[in-house]
């Protein structure tokens, strides 16, 4: 099921087109895929009883592109909330679709649209550039250092039916694209926050939307890749990049010369705590495609070796291996040298190959791998592993620390003109590479490392200086978790380091000072969101906080749909045209939920 909805005569009918429609039996759905293990005896199954105790949002995210999604793989959105109703204890009218959520009064005026929407500065994907530096020009930005002081709350526009937030957000002139977690990609005006246009994918969408040639481009929990009109939202073709159950996209697309590159992640690590399960047969890949058509051009797995049957559990379940190597971020583009740089995950079964924990490049117009740069051999996890007694059957004799790269590699240019690759690891360690050889220039240790970062969902790199931030949010305390460390891109010596901020968080349920969102910045300036909610502008010289906006908040939104702030993890800020957006919410593994788009300009104007 996926609808898009335009504004004028469409929005109207809407509502009639779901009426007409039979709402499927969240019974019916619960009976036929669920309850053989909700009420059997699998281990980490919650029961009927547990599942009564939470939110029908909270269910769906989790079916539609969180640990169960493999679980949800054949049913639609329309399913998928009426089990979601139904495990709730709610009437089986009470989940609506999201967009039948949204009022017809929240999606903007007919004649109001701009002639060339499309037209004007932008932040396009995920590290707003080819080499994913995520470092904004202050022509781009629309804002001094001077400014940010003075950023206020210009509008928000509320999230139907999730808890966490989805995609980075992309704006390309007075278009803002963003995905969200139960599957809705949102096109929004950047002054106002009003809809221009939705689709609904099939599955949750993390991956950052792209703009090229009026087309938006972006994968979902699923493995498809959707092209869509930019401009009405109308679908050009949907491709499916990955057969295994477990594969989703997480990262966003990269775009060069009429070619995709699509990075392919999964959860397959989630799925080895099944006990019986034969862990583990999934391998991260990339996959070239042709912009215009969807056709694959080429796929390159990141593991060479494809998976074999090695021993046996006490159980007698069988194993396989080599497997892993996740790619769950933007690859980084160097068309003058026709590579791709990537980064990718642990292993989840052993052995752990050599293409794990590792930096890649890879040729652009054949896929062949170039080199690799293991960092840290041996890292076999899965979530297993976080298991006592026979619960722990599937996790890997020896684990690893889970020290896995989910950032992306960034290409920096230092003051001579030469290349550097920066990456950063879950370890807490920044590496800089030689783009030609991959071999490791410097590295440094920013802070300690942890199965939710060291280095979680990204820096941003300018001219001189990679801004870090730190998360280690399951292994320290409110007030121990988090900090910055700003470092020398030529030969990785700190610049500046700032301890973690002072216990916000007054022992709230989910909350956490630590820092794995995503960082961004402009001329001056570095952003960083933290799991206590709160957005932090630091002076890019010394570290000091020249603003600080607390997201915990309810919100009156310009669509009129209930919306609250929470945590921030992945999706950093996106700063242009003199305004900044960012999600605010993370449900997800505990943090404080929510599902607030915020849209912030000087002085509110």
């Amino acid at each position: 099921m996926r609808r898009v909805v335009l504004v004028a005569v469409l929005v109207a009918a809407v509502p009639a087109l779901s009426q007409a429609q039979t709402p499927p039996s969240g019974e019916a759905v619960y009976k036929q895929h669920c309850v053989g293990c909700h009420e059997g005896s699998l281990p980490r199954a919650p029961n009927r009883e547990a599942l009564r105790a939470m939110a029908p949002e909270a269910i769906d995210t989790t079916l539609s592109s969180f640990s169960m999604r493999r679980q949800a793989a054949a049913l639609s959105p329309a399913e998928r909330r009426a089990v979601a109703a139904f495990l709730a204890g709610r009437a089986p009218a009470s989940y609506r679709a999201p967009l039948d959520v949204i009022g017809k009064e929240a999606y903007c005026a007919a004649g109001t649209t701009p002639r060339d929407p499309l037209a004007g500065a932008s932040w396009n994907g995920w590290g707003i550039d080819a080499r994913n530096s995520r470092s904004q020009t202050a022509a781009a930005a629309g804002l001094s250092a001077a400014d940010v002081p003075k950023l206020k709350l210009r509008w928000a526009f509320g999230i139907p039916g999730v808890s966490a937030s989805g995609s980075q957000i992309t704006v390309v002139g007075s278009r803002a694209f963003v995905g969200s977690r139960n599957g809705v990609v949102y096109v929004l005006d950047t002054k106002t926050g009003c809809l221009a246009w939705a689709f609904e994918a099939d599955a949750g969408v993390r991956s950052t939307p792209v703009v090229a040639n009026n087309t938006v481009y972006f994968g979902d929990a699923h493995a498809f890749v959707y092209a869509l009109d930019a401009n009405t939202g109308q679908r050009k073709w949907k491709v499916k990049v990955e057969d295994h159950l477990d594969a989703m996209i997480t990262g966003a697309i990269a775009v060069n010369n009429g070619r995709l590159y699509v990075p392919v992640s999964s959860l397959e690590e989630g799925t080895a705590a099944l006990t019986s399960y034969e862990c583990c047969t999934f391998r991260g890949s990339v996959v070239a495609l042709d912009a215009a058509s969807g056709k694959q051009i080429w796929k390159t797995y990141t593991i060479s070796q494809a998976p074999q049957r090695t021993t046996k559990t006490s159980r007698g379940t069988q194993l396989w291996g080599p497997s892993g190597g996740a790619v769950w971020s933007q690859p980084a583009v160097d068309a003058e040298r026709n590579r791709l740089y990537i980064s990718t995950g642990d292993a989840y079964s052993s052995p752990a190959a050599r293409e794990t924990d590792a930096i890649m490049a890879l040729a652009m117009d054949t896929g062949r791998v170039l080199w690799v740069q293991q960092t840290l051999a041996g890292d076999a996890w899965n979530v297993a592993c976080l298991e006592t007694g026979a619960g722990r059957v599937n996790c890997p004799e020896g684990a690893g620390p889970d020290h896995d790269f989910s950032s992306s590699p960034t290409v920096g240019i230092l003051p001579d003109g030469k290349r550097i690759i920066i990456a950063g690891q879950k370890s807490g360690e920044l590496f800089g590479l030689n783009p030609d050889t991959g071999e490791q220039v410097w590295k440094t240790r920013a802070g300690q490392g942890g199965i939710l970062g060291g280095i979680e969902w990204g820096f941003s790199v300018d001219a001189t200086t990679a801004y870090v931030s730190l998360s280690n949010a399951l292994e320290k305390k409110p007030g121990e978790a988090g900090g910055m460390v700003a470092v020398n891109i030529a030969d990785g010596k700190p610049r500046w380091t700032l301890p973690p901020t002072p216990d916000t968080c007054a022992a709230r349920r989910g909350c956490n000072t630590g820092q794995p969102a995503a960082v961004s910045s402009i001329p001056g300036v570095v952003f960083s969101g933290s799991l206590d909610g709160h957005l932090r502008a630091y002076d890019s010289a010394t570290g000091t906080v020249v603003w600080d906006v607390n997201t915990v908040n309810e919100y009156d939104t310009v669509n009129r749909v209930p919306a609250r702030g929470g945590s921030m993890n992945g999706p950093g800020a996106t700063i242009v045209g003199g305004m900044l957006f960012v999600n605010s919410g993370y449900g997800s593994l505990g943090f404080m939920p929510g599902n607030v788009i915020l849209a912030f300009s000087v002085d509110g104007k």
